[in-house]
């Protein structure tokens, strides 16, 4: 008997559209990731690939879209090389490797293809294959499961200068000015 889909879907994790991972054999945390249920596969954005012996590569995994000089340099094994149709239509072979994702609670293997998203928000779509039968998705919400990752402040000198002021002070200040002019 097939199961419906309220009693399939108590249980799993409720996920946004935007969500940050982990891929811990490789070191990474908190990678912006967008879930997109129209790609079968996930792909990661790297540069500098290298094919090795004996099936293997070897790429740089850049971390920030802003701050290219956050990345981590990976050596994996090629599981496949496919053809895949990008988002505009056209068909280019990847190779594709697997490794440990982990999103929130869940940790499970999955395969990635490897691709320059350097023009692309995300450094990261998590496909289908990767969400089936894991996770619901809201595609009305993002960072349901997981927050972004707490980023180290600046020590440094205190700037000098003015305070800031409450919006409340500000408004009062503004209808101050408007009534003496208006006065």
């Amino acid at each position: 008997m097939a199961l419906s889909v309220e009693s399939r879907a108590r249980g799993l994790p409720l996920i946004g559209w935007n969500e940050y991972v982990d891929i811990p054999e490789w070191g990474i945390r908190g990678l912006r990731a967008k879930v997109d249920t129209g790609a079968r596969s996930s792909a990661l954005h790297v540069e500098h690939i290298e094919r090795l012996p004996h099936g293997r590569v070897r790429f740089e995994v850049v971390l920030h879209r802003e701050k290219r000089d956050r990345r981590v340099r990976v050596e994996a094994r090629v599981v496949r090389q496919a053809r895949v149709r990008s988002s505009n239509g056209e068909f280019s072979y990847r190779l594709f490797v697997r490794t440990r994702l982990r999103l929130g609670e869940v940790d499970e293997e999955v395969e990635l293809s490897l691709v320059d998203r350097g023009r692309m928000i995300h450094r990261m779509l998590i496909g289908r294959t990767a969400l089936d039968g894991r996770f619901l998705i809201d595609v009305g919400h993002r960072n349901l499961l997981t927050k972004p990752p707490k980023r180290k402040k600046k020590v440094g000198k205190k700037k000098v200068g003015k305070k800031k002021t409450s919006k409340r002070v500000r408004r009062a200040k503004s209808k101050k000015r408007s009534a003496e002019r208006s006065g």
